[in-house]
């Protein structure tokens, strides 16, 4: 049987035109589990990874806004609250597609630290907005006493921003392992909780947003997955998005997908990311593939009949 890391997107999370409630919420993950059953329905032994960057957003800002009532919870205490509220909903909905189907087979979320080093050029240019907007002399005055890097948010307001490292091991990968061959794993969750290690080996959340499809990637290569599946909204990867000549891509070579980077085809924080992902698995695994297709084609994609697959050669 043929392994696939599965890294869902925001839109199989929830749906831009609700309220971001948890029912909401828990309403789009039920229709995302049905399709992630299907797959397991085909044969396919597969492990999840999924996003959490609005959600993460949320807890920071009811943290925030209650500071004056119960004491705000650390950026990385907050990633794993939403490891832990995203994985039940889709460990209960996957659950139950798969019964439904009259699969039994067990699902289970663990909460994963990601390692990451603490001499991470991105320690250094901090990039990523979270949580409220606040004034200037607000901003300065966190600045000050708290430490934060604060930027101006494109005339909102400033907020603070947080690095984005990139993800070098998975903690509880043994773990990950041995439930394997018995379980489906919901892991990773908005690309890892942050941690760094200390000289005498214990390890210390750090404020970081690592991205999901990057620790998706680092996942797929432990496992040794055949397949890196990274879902998203839309079928397949297009040079000239969005304009005249766009091109839907059906494949793409390692050679191909560095060229059309290297021409700015893909848009940082969207696209671009998938794609490096993607990159960089067929090139520590040269006889695998990545896809990147959105959650409805995901079935046809790994029957060959849509979706952008990315190999060697």
């Amino acid at each position: 049987m043929e392994k696939i890391v599965i890294a869902l997107g925001g839109n199989a999370l929830q749906s831009g035109k609700d309220e971001p409630t948890a029912q909401a919420q828990l309403a789009v993950v039920k229709k995302t589990s049905e399709k992630i059953a299907e797959i397991s329905c085909k044969g396919y032994e597969i492990a999840v990874v999924h996003g959490n960057g609005p959600q993460v957003g949320r807890i920071l800002l009811a943290s925030e806004t209650a500071k004056d009532v119960t004491p705000a919870m650390p950026f990385d205490v907050c990633g794993a609250m939403s490891q832990g509220y995203i994985g039940y909903h889709l460990q209960q909905s996957i659950r139950y597609a798969l019964s439904a189907r009259n699969r039994n087979i067990p699902v289970v979320t663990i909460a994963t630290q990601m390692m990451v080093e603490k001499n991470d050029p991105a320690f250094m240019n901090p990039t990523k907005p979270i949580g409220l907007f606040y004034s200037e002399a607000e901003a300065r005055n966190m600045e000050a006493k708290k430490g934060y890097t604060m930027f101006e948010d494109a005339g909102r307001g400033w907020r603070r921003v947080v690095p984005s490292p990139l993800p070098r091991k998975i903690v509880e990968i043994d773990s990950i392992r041995r439930l394997w061959d018995s379980t489906i794993v919901i892991s990773c969750g908005g690309g890892g909780i942050p941690v760094v290690e200390n000289r005498d080996g214990t390890l210390e959340g750090v404020a970081a947003v690592i991205d999901k499809d990057f620790a998706a990637e680092l996942l797929a290569e432990e496992v040794g997955a055949d397949i890196l599946m990274i879902l998203t909204e839309v079928e397949k990867v297009a040079i000239n998005f969005n304009k005249a000549n766009q091109q839907d891509l059906d494949k793409m070579t390692l050679s191909e997908a560095d060229q059309y980077c290297n021409q700015g085809q893909f848009a940082p924080g969207s696209m671009l990311p998938k794609v490096e992902a993607a990159m960089k698995f067929v090139r520590a695994n040269p006889d695998k593939k990545a896809i990147i297709t959105s959650l409805d084609k995901a079935m046809e994609a790994l029957e060959g009949k849509t979706g952008t697959v990315i190999r060697f050669s």
